[in-house]
């Protein structure tokens, strides 16, 4: 499990992925999860574990765990 981010870090992840923000999906550390590389989203939300709730254009709204998996910005 990894450790919850510091404050500073959620900080960072908000001001870096506001709501709003398009992004694809990089990577993701879920063998159960549908969605796959390149997918596409749009950022709701960042959590206080650091979590980015993501609404993806496939219709999910997994969200993006800090440390383990990986997006991309793609516009805002």
């Amino acid at each position: 499990m990894n450790p919850l981010p510091k404050r500073e870090t959620i900080a960072c992840l908000r001001e870096r992925f506001p709501k709003g923000t398009r992004v694809q999906l990089v990577s993701m550390d879920d063998p159960y999860s549908k969605l796959k590389p390149g997918d596409r989203g749009t950022v709701d939300f960042v959590d206080d574990a650091g979590t980015i709730f993501v609404n993806w254009d496939c219709g999910s709204g997994l969200g993006v765990v800090y440390g383990a998996d990986r997006i991309r910005i793609i516009g805002t």
